[in-house]
Parts: C-alpha cells; sequence; structure tokens
C-alpha cells in the first residue's frame, strides 16, 4: 500500500495536525519525545518536521538510529474534526546539508500552519541560529489509526513497508 492510498481521514490528521509528539531513541535505549511541528503534503508519502541544528539531540539520535514514531492524538493540537488518533511508526533521515536554506521548501507549508511566521522571517538575522535548521524526513512503515481518538478500540493498521 503507498501512502497516497491512505484514506483521506489519515492524511487529514497529518495535513492539519499543529503538533506531533516526536520520539526518538537515545544513545540508553530510551525514548526521548518532543512536541514537534509536522509538515504534510497531501499524498507525498513523508512527514516532514525542521529543527535548529544548535544543540539539537533529536538530531543525533535520528543519525545513530533512525526508527522514530509520531503520535498525533490530542484533538485540540488539529483542525481535524474527526478527531482520530494516529500513530506512526517509521525511519527517519536528516539532510543539514543547508541548514541556512534546505528547510526554505517547507515554507509554503509551515505558513499554512502558522501564518505568524512571516514576521519571524523578517527578523531572520537578527534570530540566525534558529534559522539554522535542518530538515527531518520520515517515511511511515508502518500507521495506526484509532477513529475518534478511542484508544480503547482495536486501530485500523496500514502496513507501507511492501
Amino acid at each position: 500500500m503507498s501512502m497516497a492510498s491512505l484514506p483521506p481521514h489519515v492524511e487529514d490528521v497529518f495535513e492539519r495536525s499543529l503538533v506531533a509528539l516526536f520520539t526518538t531513541v537515545n544513545s540508553r535505549n530510551e525514548p526521548v519525545t518532543h512536541p514537534m511541528l509536522p509538515l504534510y503534503e497531501r499524498g507525498s508519502g513523508r512527514i516532514y518536521f525542521t529543527s535548529s541544528v544548535l544543540f539539537s539531540r533529536k538530531l543525533e539520535h535520528i543519525k545513530r538510529n533512525p526508527k522514530v514514531s509520531v503520535l498525533f492524538s490530542e484533538r485540540e493540537f488539529t483542525r481535524c474534526e474527526s478527531g482520530d488518533a494516529v500513530l506512526v511508526k517509521g525511519t527517519a533521515r536528516v539532510d543539514d546539508s543547508d541548514p541556512s536554506n534546505g528547510w526554505m521548501r517547507f515554507l509554503l507549508l509551515w505558513r499554512r500552519k502558522e501564518p505568524y511566521i512571516d514576521a519571524y522571517l523578517k527578523q531572520r538575522f537578527a534570530f540566525p541560529l534558529f534559522w539554522e535548521r535542518a530538515v527531518i524526513e520520515v517515511r511511515p512503515d508502518v500507521v495506526y489509526v484509532w477513529r475518534g481518538g478511542d484508544i480503547d478500540a482495536e486501530p485500523e493498521v496500514y502496513d507501507l513497508r511492501r
């Protein structure tokens, strides 16, 4: 099954969520979770995040162990009516080859979720370290969906590894 064949309600969650819980594994094999802004373009097959390169342990964690999870579970952090909870188990890749500009290809998606980002962009040179950003690309391997956020129910499972 390709990402484009995920049901629209799942892509709605990816596309419309303002916060996702992004979990990496540290050097002691412990999970470390970060609330992050997910960037998704319908049918793209990938979930993206950006991260400041300054003191970013999550980038180190991903480079050492690319297995990650992404949880979309809070109604107040999404603009979706469905209230679906979605857990993605996937493989991440860090692109830090152009920290000054590589993330800009996601600016339109970022702007849709946080329109005020333009005010910060105008001050880009006042906060240069914030704008030195790596791109994190997550390729979903398995997606679990709890319709209506009912985590006591059996989830729909989409295995995308095939």
